[in-house]
């Protein structure tokens, strides 16, 4: 099989099998879902869930955040993986992004690495959810999936997965498709013990065909 059957292969089983795919951290604007990015760096998205409304019913902007004392948003968010960073940060954000950018969340990757906090895989998240641009975010599950599949070859950094993943994707399937192989990789393609007996693309996968032999 070469790498464009795979590629046509599994969004073939995609857009028939989750033909909606969307972000499961939970938002209703730009600012709110760069918060729960942020926060969601080495979390899970249903911890940082249970943490986000309290957090937002306090500070519902930017301007708000802004003024915050770091030690109360800790107090906020302490349950949540590195809470004395991701406190810093938040605060630190919230004035950036009132003083660079009127408050608004920009949709240009390098601008949004501009904010504390803030790398390529959360501006990837941002500019692909929020504004629908062809960016690849690639946290641990794509880094992951990806490899085991046989979409990647050799890729050794998350940049390198980027790099290969938007080379082969269609340009307007790259924002379902970040989140096609997210969902996969949480559920189905899991760290420890991928499910590959209930997997619906086990035939394209290098991974179990290696396992099979």
């Amino acid at each position: 099989m070469t790498t464009k059957q795979r590629y046509e292969s599994l969004i073939e089983y995609f857009k028939e099998a989750r033909p909606i795919a969307e972000s499961e951290l939970v938002y209703s604007n730009p600012f709110e879902l760069l918060v729960a990015v942020i926060l969601s760096a080495q979390c899970t998205d249903k911890r940082v869930n249970l943490t986000t409304p309290i957090l937002f019913a306090k500070y519902p902007s930017a301007h708000e955040l802004s003024k915050a004392k770091v030690e109360d948003v800790y107090e906020i968010i302490r349950s949540i993986s590195y809470p004395n960073n991701k406190s810093k940060n938040l605060v630190a954000m919230a004035n950036v992004l009132i003083d660079k950018f009127q408050a608004i969340v920009p949709d240009d990757v390098d601008k949004l690495q501009e904010l504390p906090g803030v790398g390529r895989k959360t501006a990837n998240v941002i500019t692909s959810v929020i504004f629908n641009q062809p960016n690849m975010a690639v946290d641990t599950h794509v880094f992951r999936v990806s490899a085991r599949i046989g979409l990647t070859i050799n890729a050794k950094t998350p940049l390198q997965t980027e790099q290969q993943l938007i080379k082969h994707f269609p340009k307007e399937i790259i924002p379902i498709a970040h989140h096609w192989l997210i969902l996969h990789g949480r559920y189905v393609c899991k760290a420890r013990k991928p499910l590959c007996e209930e997997c619906g693309i086990s035939n394209i996968c290098k991974y179990y065909m290696s396992e099979k032999l």
